[in-house]
């Protein structure tokens, strides 16, 4: 095996691990090094379509954002175990990118050993083909319920070897009991791989925190080699939940857009570019409340597209879509958020659920038992009221949905028909200010931010530059090179 493996663990979930994992990827690509990176199992609704070996696949988005900082092309070794949670106590799970019915029906425990091979030969083949492998690990790794069907933490550590960063969340309180903790609960072979703690979103005076590091330094043998500041407007899409008026762009607002909260979103992330347009504010909203006052509501992709417009008209959210649409108001549906716009969901397979939905596209969607997962580049026709000037541009995005939506046959013998703007992808109604579509990430392609704002935002690139800058100054010298040199 060529490459050396680098491993980024955390004390907890949201840590920071994503983040660092992306700014060390951007890091190795720019000495000139064959980098790419890699994630044993994800749990997230936040996915991508990428290259797979025979078809599109999907993979978790931080190891898709983490690709393209490592100057790599994405594909479905990267993170090679998906599950997607559908509910409380099940997920569906993504096996190579591909849903794997037999996996979801499986016991958790039960599938560690059956897709082990799979994670271990992903990862080999990608050690094969690179001189520096970024490995994220998940939550802790010293879970000692989870420790004995671990495939993603310190067996994957184990495996490649890798010099492993140990990174926990100062803001939290408790940062060098949870750095300690962890690796003492972890037995010493693991221990053994931990070579650097890093303290993330510290705020005051680092010179304060003497003398703890010296302190755990002579508890573990470990030295803190990164005491990274709080920032809260780095530009990378949070990967596990949504992000709040704390990372809200200054200025004037000029537009506020409202995006519906469901409990199944999915795909937050695309709306991480609103953030970076000067002037627009992006609220989450959950109660008919937060809608007040908004230019915009978006009704963003669903992993449950029926429970999840059962939840919005418990909320009375549903009125609140009607009532703005009434208005004249924008609102734009993606994915299943196009299909709740529509007036029907048919399931006949058992895949999400049969209901009415709230009827402002004439539209039918039913659900098919295989998915459309695949990536795809189409052109807007001409759109009218607050879309219209979309018209005529070329958009990439991606897809992934079960459902397959026409046009209401009861609703068009009524003369309500939608307008197509995209053949089998985009819908609009008759006056204008109701668009559905199915392609997701349409707010990450420039050309559709320079039609609708008509503002340069920073593009992906200048993120991963500054993540990179940042660890560069806030990280010990030396730390970064001797992870990868080789021995």
């Amino acid at each position: 095996m060529s490459a050396v493996c680098v491993m980024v663990l955390g004390t907890t979930s949201g840590a920071g691990k994503s983040w660092l994992a992306t700014a060390l990827c951007r890091h190795y690509a720019r000495q000139g090094l064959r980098v790419a990176p890699f994630k044993a199992q994800n749990m997230s609704n936040n996915a991508r379509v990428v290259a797979g070996p025979v078809a599109e696949g999907e993979i978790g988005s931080a190891q898709y954002f983490q690709s393209l900082a490592a100057k790599a092309e994405p594909a479905v070794g990267m993170n090679p175990l998906l599950l997607k949670p559908e509910a409380d106590t099940r997920s569906q799970v993504v096996l190579m990118g591909q849903v794997s019915p037999g996996l979801s029906d499986m016991p958790w425990r039960g599938r560690s050993e059956t897709v082990w091979p799979h994670i271990t030969a992903a990862l080999d083949a990608l050690r094969e083909a690179n001189d520096v492998v970024v490995i994220e690990g998940a939550g802790s790794p010293a879970e000692i319920n989870l420790h004995a069907s671990d495939i993603v933490n310190m067996r994957v550590a184990r495996h490649a070897q890798a010099r492993c960063l140990l990174v926990t969340d100062i803001d939290r309180g408790g940062a060098f009991a949870h750095l300690y903790g962890t690796w003492a609960l972890l037995p010493a072979d693991e221990r053994a791989l931990i070579k650097g703690f890093v303290l993330n979103k510290f705020r005051g005076d680092a010179a304060l925190l003497a003398p703890a590091p010296e302190m755990l330094l002579n508890l573990t043998g470990v030295p803190v080699v990164g005491t990274l500041p709080m920032w809260w407007q780095h530009g990378l899409p949070e990967e596990d939940g949504v992000f709040d008026d704390k990372s809200r762009a200054a200025g004037a607002v000029k537009l506020t857009i409202a995006v519906i909260a469901w409990p199944r979103i999915s795909n937050l992330d695309e709306f991480q570019p609103l953030k970076n347009v000067p002037g627009v504010r992006l609220v989450w909203a959950r109660t008919p409340a937060d809608c007040a006052g908004a230019d915009w509501l978006v009704l963003p992709g669903s992993k449950s597209t029926a429970a999840d417009l059962a939840w919005l008209r418990a909320q009375g959210l549903d009125a609140a879509v009607a009532e703005h649409a009434a208005r004249g108001g924008a609102v734009l549906g993606i994915c299943g958020g196009l299909q709740m716009l529509g007036k029907t969901l048919v399931d006949m397979h058992g895949i999400d659920g049969n209901g009415s939905g709230l009827g402002l596209l004439p539209l039918e969607t039913a659900f098919n038992a295989d998915k459309t997962v695949r990536r795809t580049t189409a052109s807007f026709g001409a759109l009218s009221g607050p879309w219209s000037a979309l018209s005529g541009i070329t958009a990439f995005g991606y897809e992934i949905h079960h459902g397959q939506t026409v046009q209401h046959p009861a609703m068009a013998a009524n003369c309500d028909i939608a307008r197509e703007v995209i053949p089998g992808l985009a819908w609009q109604n008759a006056s204008g200010n109701v668009l559905g579509c199915y392609m997701h990430g349409l707010f990450e392609d420039p050309r559709v931010l320079r039609a609708l704002f008509g503002a340069t935002v920073p593009t992906l690139e200048t993120v991963f530059d500054g993540l990179a800058d940042f660890l560069e100054r806030h990280v010990e010298p030396g730390v970064l090179d001797a992870l990868i040199r080789k021995d």
